[in-house]
C-alpha cells in the first residue's frame, strides 16, 4: 500500500476512537477524508467541526463523488463494522485498496520508532499519559489515542520533527501483530475477547506473538504478574513494573494521598525521581504512571520533564472523569469494561471516598462478555455499597439467548438490581448516594448530562 499515492481517504466506522484519529492524521497530511457511522456522537461532531464529512446513513449513493475513483482512494474499516455492510461491499467488489484499521495504523508507524501500549486494561492511560510525558519533553511524539486527551482535547498528536509515535496497541480480532515497537508495554493479559480467542491460552499466545515482533534490540516493559514466556525472545531488553514491588524494575514508594492526589516517588534502574504529583486521582493510576515513566525514561525523557508531565496530567475523556464534585454528590465517569478493571476503579474511589455511600452504575458491553464473565463482574461489583445495572449494550453482537444483565445482578453481594435507563435518575437520588460512579464501554455516558443535571436540582432543593 503506497499511502503517499492516495488523496482520498474514507473510513467505514469513522466515529470509533482508533477510526477518528487516523482520520485526524490523514486530514491533517492533506487528504480528502469522510466516513459513515451508525450514529452521531460527540466525537463525530467533532470530526464534522473539522470539516470531515460524515454521514449516517449505509447506502452506496451517500459515498462522496470524489472518492468514487479507484486509483487514489483508500477504504478503510473497523471490525466491529459487518461484513454486508453495503458501503463495504461494494468497495470490496468495484477493485478498490479496502484495508483494516490494524493494517493500515501498521504502514504509518513503520516510517516512525514506536511506542506501543498493549494490555487488557489500562493501555489508554498509560498510552495518553506516555504520549504527554513525552510532549512535555526535548523529544516530543506523535501519537495515535485510544482515549480524547483532555491536555489536548483530541486522540491525534503530532510534532513538527520527532521520529517517535505512541500507539495503542490494541489486542481486539489481533490488531495489535500489526505493529513492530521499538518499545513496548504489556500492562494485563486477562483474559477478555474470547469471542475471538476461544480461550485464555490463545489470549495469552497473542501476546507473546505481540513481544516477538518487537524490533531486533528493541525493550519490552512487562507488569510483575502477566507471567508470559519472555526469556525465549533473544535480542531484546526486558523490564518488569508494578505499583509498589521493589523487586520490580519500576516501582512507586513513598505513596501518600494529599487533598485527592497522589504524590510519591518513582524507583528506576538507575536513579529515583522523587517529588512527583500525579494531576489526576485514583491509585490505579499511580500504577498506570509508573509504566508510562518507564516508556518515557526508556525513551530518553529527564527526571524533570518526568515531573513536569506527571503533575500536568489532566486525564482523558471517561477515564475516571468528575461531570459533578461538592459535599452531597459527586459524579464520576469511567470506561471500565472488564471485571479487574472495575475491581481497580472501585478500589480508588473507595480510597478517595473511605466514608461515603458509592453507588455504581454499569452498563454490561457485549453479549458474549457478560456470558464469559458475569461471576466475576458480580464479585467486582459488590464491593460497592450498591449497583443499577442498565440492560446490556451489543455493540457489534446479537443477543445471546438467555444473557442478561439479570445474571450479574442476582450474584451482586450488595444490593443490586436493572434499572431502565430512564428510571436511573429517580432511582440514584432515592439510593442516597454520595458518589455515584458510572461505568461501561457502550452509551451510558449519554446519561451523563441528564443525571448531572437530576443531582444539581436535587442538591438545590435540599439546600432550600
Amino acid at each position: 500500500m503506497q499511502l503517499h499515492n492516495i488523496s482520498g481517504v474514507y473510513f467505514i466506522g469513522i466515529g470509533g476512537i482508533g477510526m477518528s484519529a487516523l482520520a485526524r492524521f490523514f486530514r491533517q497530511t492533506g487528504k480528502e477524508v469522510a466516513g459513515y457511522d451508525k450514529t452521531a456522537t460527540r466525537l463525530t461532531d467533532e470530526l464534522q467541526a473539522e470539516g470531515i464529512d460524515v454521514t449516517f446513513a449505509d447506502g452506496v449513493e451517500m459515498i462522496p463523488s470524489q472518492f468514487l475513483n479507484r486509483e487514489n482512494t483508500l477504504v478503510v474499516y473497523t471490525p466491529a463494522v459487518p461484513a454486508d455492510h453495503p458501503q463495504l461491499v461494494w468497495f470490496q467488489t468495484h477493485g478498490f485498496e479496502v484495508a483494516k484499521r490494524a493494517r493500515v495504523l501498521g504502514i504509518i508507524s513503520e516510517g516512525y520508532s514506536s511506542i506501543c501500549v498493549a494490555g487488557t486494561h489500562g493501555k489508554t492511560t498509560v498510552t495518553t499519559l506516555t504520549a504527554h510525558l513525552l510532549k512535555q519533553s526535548e523529544l516530543d511524539c506523535h501519537a495515535f489515542l485510544g482515549g480524547i486527551a483532555k491536555n489536548y482535547q483530541t486522540n491525534y498528536l503530532s510534532s513538527p520533527f520527532s521520529r517517535l509515535v505512541v500507539l495503542e496497541a490494541d489486542e481486539f480480532d489481533r490488531s495489535f501483530l500489526h505493529l513492530s515497537p521499538a518499545l513496548a508495554v504489556i500492562t494485563a493479559t486477562d483474559a477478555d475477547h474470547l469471542d475471538i480467542y476461544g480461550d485464555q491460552q490463545t489470549f495469552a499466545d497473542a501476546f507473546e506473538a505481540f513481544a516477538a515482533r518487537i524490533k531486533p534490540h528493541g525493550m519490552l516493559v512487562a507488569k510483575k504478574g502477566t507471567n508470559l514466556a519472555l526469556d525465549r525472545f533473544s535480542g531484546q531488553c526486558h523490564f518488569s513494573y508494578s505499583l509498589d514491588d521493589d523487586a520490580c524494575d519500576f516501582y512507586a514508594r513513598d505513596i501518600r494521598l494529599q487533598n485527592g492526589l497522589y504524590h510519591f516517588s518513582i524507583v528506576t534502574p538507575e536513579e529515583v525521581i522523587d517529588d512527583l504529583t500525579l494531576g489526576v486521582p485514583g491509585l490505579l493510576n499511580v500504577e498506570n504512571a509508573v509504566a508510562a515513566t518507564a516508556l518515557a525514561v526508556l525513551a530518553g525523557a529527564l527526571p524533570h520533564e518526568i515531573r513536569k508531565g506527571l503533575a500536568s496530567f489532566q486525564g482523558i475523556r471517561r477515564r475516571f472523569d468528575y461531570w459533578l464534585r461538592s459535599d452531597q454528590v459527586s459524579l464520576i465517569d469511567d470506561y471500565a469494561h472488564h471485571p479487574e478493571e472495575i475491581r481497580a476503579t472501585a478500589s480508588s474511589v473507595k480510597a478517595l471516598y473511605p466514608d461515603k455511600k458509592i453507588v455504581a452504575v454499569f452498563q454490561p458491553h457485549l453479549y458474549s462478555r457478560t456470558h464469559d464473565f458475569y461471576n466475576e463482574f458480580a464479585a467486582a461489583l459488590s464491593i460497592f455499597d450498591e449497583v443499577l445495572l442498565m440492560d446490556i449494550y451489543p455493540a457489534r453482537e446479537q443477543p445471546i439467548p438467555g444473557v442478561t444483565a439479570q445474571m450479574i445482578a442476582d450474584r451482586v453481594l450488595c444490593p443490586a438490581k436493572v434499572c431502565q435507563r430512564h428510571d436511573l435518575p429517580a432511582q440514584i437520588i432515592a439510593s442516597g448516594a454520595q458518589v455515584v460512579i458510572t461505568m461501561g464501554a457502550g452509551d451510558i455516558d449519554k446519561e451523563l448530562p441528564v443525571l448531572k443535571a437530576h443531582l444539581e436540582q436535587w442538591m438545590n432543593e435540599e439546600n432550600c
